[in-house]
């Protein structure tokens, strides 16, 4: 689900270098930008502002970036002892070796050290040559630069390594050789993050392996509560979440974040509930098979509850109006709830805790059936019923689907699931299944209020069809808001007043 986001991106023609740097954390991974010419090493095809000025007679650094080995050639001949020559920087900082190395061309990188380029230049970026090959995963030239005193450990932009370079990128040779020649596997960069995250980020189980055989700290976990367990399971990878299993991490780790709310993760969080939240079905059942709990409520919500909004989000522009994931695996979201309910998963649990804003649905005591009546899910409420979902439950309000499908918990007009013909036809099914319709909650609201909420005058005409009675509805929930005051504008989220449901009221109040 995360994709690599340029921090800057240059709007120069003259395309040249990068290199991105990654800064993996819990709602972002993003790249810093490292500018060379030509060449795209990074996420995306950025650009440098910079560009090299003008000048009569080739430089060896211009010629190696244009990769014209003859003028490259002539010029080292002609100067063969001039250590100036292959050292010689661009207005950027890039020199003969930081091409050399772009260019993957092995035999230059060592003849220009062994003519006296500095193996450990930086460029205006701070990027060093090492930062470059290890970026390209290119073995003989880190080990070029390697044998010639190039530091392992040097700190790149955003405090990242040259190991956390060849472990995002898989080279796990590469990352062998860092190792050897002392790169610190215990290293972290400014959000604290190890080489080990970087490579759990992007899946790479040898370079796992590879790192806990040298010493990476298994358990290491950020302020965000990620550890890198749940970065795999955030990612949907799931031989590097099987090989972290195998090597000691708890697949039942719970997360600790210090900032919660908005796009943070909620504390208790799980890699089961990482994995179901990121629609990573194929990965979560394999979680459930080497532990998870299927009912697992830490996080306030269980994996059958939370699929609700996975299948169905909002269409708002804060986090719960978020896209619905991509995901990842062979399993849709339908067939994992049949695999999760074959494990054990509770197709009746009722939420122990959580609370809601005024006009909100409670989350206690909501079951997975409620929540997807809610968000009128016409297929899931379906396979929950056949799969054994009792349809009277309630919450501890006692809202039941029957009312949440209606339009209860509603707060901002237009933004909720559920188009006004798939709310009739839910709540058709569910008033054909017993549900009252002149039920009332603990809050004081019933099906009409629901409908109000909605700003749905067909609903409300159905309501009505359906034998809601005037004298239970058309009172004051416990906000001090009738059916009439909600359609008017007095409800959260949405203060504007719906004519047309405003007149369906009156046309069916007597």
């Amino acid at each position: 689900m995360f994709k690599f986001t340029p921090l800057a991106t240059s709007p120069s023609p003259n395309s040249r270098f990068v290199c991105s740097l990654v800064d993996v954390s819990i709602n972002r991974i993003t790249a810093a930008v490292l500018v060379i010419a030509g060449l795209t090493l990074g996420v995306g095809d950025l650009g440098s502002a910079v560009c090299s000025a003008a000048s009569p007679a080739m430089r060896l650094v211009d010629a190696i970036e244009q990769q014209d080995w003859a003028t490259s050639e002539s010029l080292l001949k002609n100067q063969p002892s001039d250590h100036d020559l292959v050292n010689q920087a661009q207005p950027d900082g890039m020199t003969p070796l930081h091409w050399a190395v772009a260019h993957d061309n092995a035999d230059w990188t060592l003849r220009l050290l062994e003519q006296g380029a500095d193996a450990n230049a930086v460029t205006y970026f701070k990027i060093t040559p090492l930062a470059i090959a290890c970026q390209n995963g290119n073995v003989p030239t880190a080990r070029a630069l390697l044998d010639h005193d190039a530091k392992p450990d040097a700190r790149l932009p955003g405090n990242t390594t040259a190991l956390m370079l060849a472990a995002r990128g898989g080279h796990v040779e590469l990352c062998r050789l860092l190792i050897e020649h002392g790169a610190d596997v215990a290293a972290t960069e400014r959000a604290g993050q190890s080489p080990l995250m970087f490579a759990a980020a992007e899946g790479r189980s040898d370079v796992i392996e590879l790192l806990l055989d040298s010493g990476a700290d298994l358990n290491r976990t950020l302020p965000s509560g990620f550890s890198p367990l749940c970065f795999a399971a955030r990612q949907g990878h799931i031989a590097a979440a099987m090989t972290l299993l195998d090597r000691g991490a708890s697949v039942n780790e719970t997360m600790d974040p210090k900032k919660t709310g908005g796009r943070n993760p909620r504390k208790g969080m799980t890699p089961l509930m990482l994995a179901v939240e990121s629609a990573h079905y194929e990965l979560a059942i394999k979680l459930v098979e080497r532990g998870a709990d299927p009912n697992d409520e830490s996080s306030g919500y269980a994996p059958l509850h939370a699929l609700c909004w996975v299948r169905r989000p909002g269409k708002g522009d804060n986090p719960e109006g978020d896209p619905a994931p991509r995901g990842s695996g062979n399993l849709s979201s339908l067939e994992f709830v049949r695999q999760i309910v074959a494990t054990g998963a509770d197709v009746n649990l009722q939420l122990r805790r959580g609370k809601a804003a005024k006009g909100l649905i409670t989350p206690r005591g909501a079951t997975p059936f409620l929540l997807a009546a809610q968000r009128v899910d016409l297929a899931l409420m379906e396979l929950l019923l056949e799969l054994g979902a009792d349809p009277t439950l309630t919450n501890i309000d006692e809202v039941n689907p029957l009312m949440a499908a209606a339009g209860i918990g509603t707060d901002h007009v237009g933004e909720h699931e559920g188009t006004p013909e798939e709310v009739e036809e839910a709540v058709k099914m569910l008033v054909g299944l017993g549900l009252d319709i002149n039920s009332v909650s603990k809050t004081g609201e019933t099906a009409m209020h629901g409908a109000a909420y909605r700003c749905f005058p067909e609903i409300i005409r159905l309501v009505a069809q359906l034998g809601a009675d005037q004298e239970t509805w058309d009172h004051k929930n416990k906000f001090g808001w009738t059916p009439m005051d909600i359609a008017k504008g007095y409800r959260p989220g949405s203060f504007k007043p719906d004519p047309a449901t405003i007149a369906e009221l009156q046309a069916v109040s007597r």
